[in-house]
């Protein structure tokens, strides 16, 4: 996304991701180091189920990126990162945004 105008469905999704304070803190504690999912889990005191859901709304909308290492005795690791990005958010931005969306939700409102 970096030096791009997002799609409209793009910015749906990267908007939508970034609408929890949450997922605003596994960010923000990303863009220290790349980290295992049980050091992170740990470090923000969130629970593994409810931060592996997060986890995979920020992998979905390219906010972050995973990898399982396994060790030689054969236990997994995954590890977690974030992927660095800009998005210029301003009107124009929406504007050309909104033009690209997909979906029943994309139509032009109708007139009453």
């Amino acid at each position: 996304m970096s030096g791009t105008f997002p799609t409209g469905d793009d910015l749906v999704s990267l908007l939508a991701a970034l609408a929890s304070p949450h997922r605003l803190r596994i960010l923000a504690a990303l863009a220290q180091q790349r980290t295992y999912v049980s050091e992170l889990a740990r470090q923000l005191h969130m629970n593994r189920p409810l931060l592996y859901m997060h986890l995979q709304k920020l992998e979905a909308a390219g906010l972050i990126t995973g990898e399982l290492v396994t060790a030689p005795d054969g236990s997994s690791v995954k590890y977690v990162q974030a992927v660095p990005f800009t998005v210029p958010l301003d009107l124009h931005t929406i504007v050309r945004a909104a033009q690209s969306l997909t979906g029943p939700e994309s139509a032009a409102p109708q007139k009453e």
